[in-house]
């Protein structure tokens, strides 16, 4: 082989790493380096010595798992927690609930107006979550909101939304608009592509829609719905925005309430970082064996029916 030929030879095997150099680049810079050195603060804390505020009176010195206990016994971090997982108990059935009934509505020969319907109902997942949760806010307060002034006009009752139990739902309605219409594409996608020849063999053997809806159309989702699932699991526990955009607007609301708004707390108005990247950390675990757990037992249970 000459050379000529050698080094094209070696540019054709080259250009597949030459194509994943940008993406591997900005994936180590941007995502490995940043969690690397979470980890790395999460066991380290600052040193004071002596009484002096001299250059060394401040050290970083190695923690260990210190950060971490502190974590487990902080009533602020583990009520957040708590309030989270109140939380994705309605947000997650609900809005995965709409997104599969949508979706099966808008997969019936029935339905018209499809794409207006589909882009009507994605729309609100294309607003910013902090915008959705200003407007929303908004009319949540009874000076403002038309829909106190609809509930006075009436003499029906008024209750206040950003105060107490009611909050749950207020934040889980925002969470429920604005993230319906990407699992509802998500599902839908999976739908149209089913062969339209098992839906013509269930309806010559007398199948109702309904019918077809709950065993074929359902069943045949199933993926999706794991996969959506999966995805709203990592929402859910790392929810924010909502929360710190409505904090203003209500009492109800401190500066805690989720475990991720602990930990901006912690790093950025009381200046320990260490802690905030073991709290970081901890939710990334709990994100991390919660939604693999959750897949694996999906995987297992798929196995068992088709072996069955």
């Amino acid at each position: 082989m000459t050379s000529t030929a050698r080094r094209r030879s070696y540019g054709v095997k080259g250009a597949p790493y030459a194509f994943l150099l940008p993406a591997t680049i900005l994936f180590t810079v941007f995502f490995a380096l940043p969690i690397g050195y979470a980890l790395w603060l999460s066991f380290r804390k600052v040193h004071v010595s002596g009484l002096g505020l001299g250059a060394g009176a401040r050290s970083e010195v190695w923690a260990g798992f210190e950060n971490y206990t502190e974590a487990f016994q902080d009533s602020e971090f583990l009520h957040g927690a708590l309030r989270v997982l109140g939380y994705g108990c309605i947000v997650v059935p609900v809005m995965l609930g709409l997104a599969l009934l949508f979706a099966l509505m808008l997969d019936s020969d029935k339905v018209r107006l499809t794409s207006f319907t589909r882009l009507a109902i994605f729309l609100p997942y294309a607003i910013p979550g902090v915008v959705a949760a200003l407007m929303w806010g908004f009319l949540y307060l009874p000076d403002v909101s038309p829909f106190y002034y609809v509930l006075e006009k009436l003499g029906l009752p008024q209750p206040n939304l950003l105060d107490g139990g009611p909050l749950y739902l207020a934040l889980s309605n925002i969470a429920v608009w604005g993230g319906t219409g990407f699992n509802m594409i998500v599902i839908y996608t999976s739908l149209r592509s089913i062969p339209a020849e098992v839906y013509e063999a269930a309806k010559l053997d007398g199948a109702t829609p309904l019918q077809i809806a709950l065993k074929i159309k359902i069943p045949m989702v199933a993926p999706s719905l794991v996969l959506t699932f999966f995805f709203s699991i990592i929402a859910t526990l790392q929810v924010f925005n909502e929360p710190t955009t409505l904090k203003p607007l209500t009492n109800s609301v401190n500066t805690s309430w989720s475990p991720l708004m602990k930990v901006y707390q912690d790093a950025f108005h009381r200046g320990d970082i260490y802690s905030a990247a073991a709290e970081a950390t901890l939710i990334a675990l709990a994100t991390l064996v919660l939604s693999f757990g959750f897949l694996r037992a999906a995987n297992r249970r798929n196995k068992q029916e088709e072996a069955a």
